[in-house]
């Protein structure tokens, strides 16, 4: 992979997904939306800050603003990371079935491509948790800010997720193939519903507003 897709434009991203070609994908794409959902909560955070109103939550919306920052920071660096995953997974399957070195190449590369899905969902679990804060403590005037952020982070949870099982499935080791799958299934049980708790909660508030 030559270019870094974190420096492209908005436009350039979006064509190279629309392209045929492999990368970016849906992992890349997942891990995008990610970073724009914590963006958001870091938006929340920087528009309250200072705001006499919410002077009692001042420390706590600090907090948030520098951990948002952090997320989003390496949600972006996953978008290339995990285009870069791939590579390997589609040389090791070019190799020859008559090489015995194929399927241990195989599963080595499938076993890095679950890493950055995996990463894209520990983190947007994290986003989630700071979007539930800032529903509660973020300046009220963004509100449909923190529930844009948290639908994006819920996609990005769902996407990243399929990411994770379409590997998980050609590993031959099944018991850490479970493993991965449980953790996994873990994160969507708990953090799909979180996420979507805030965005009934804001949608239910700007419509009656």
């Amino acid at each position: 992979m030559n270019q870094a897709y974190k420096d492209e434009t908005c436009a350039q991203f979006a064509c190279d997904l629309a392209a045929k070609s492999s990368v970016p994908g849906g992992g890349a794409a997942a891990a995008y939306s990610g970073a724009l959902g914590v963006a958001l909560a870091q938006m929340v955070a920087n528009f309250t800050l200072g705001k006499k109103k919410y002077a009692e939550f001042e420390d706590d919306v600090n907090r948030i603003d520098a951990r948002a920052a952090s997320l989003r920071k390496r949600l972006v660096e996953l978008v290339d990371e995990d285009a870069e995953s791939f590579l390997p997974l589609a040389e090791a399957y070019a190799i020859s079935k008559d090489d015995p070195s194929r399927e241990e190449a195989i599963q080595l590369a499938t076993a890095k491509a679950v890493e950055c899905p995996l990463q894209v969902m520990r983190l947007c679990c994290e986003a989630v948790e700071l979007l539930e804060e800032l529903q509660e403590k973020g300046s009220r005037m963004l509100m449909s800010d923190v529930g844009c952020g948290a639908a994006l982070c819920r996609g990005a949870l769902e996407a990243a997720a399929m990411n994770v099982y379409v590997n998980t499935a050609s590993l031959s080791g099944r018991q850490a193939a479970a493993e991965l799958d449980d953790e996994c299934a873990g994160m969507l049980a708990e953090y799909v519903p979180r996420a979507a708790a805030v965005v009934d909660g804001v949608m239910r508030d700007t419509r009656r507003g």
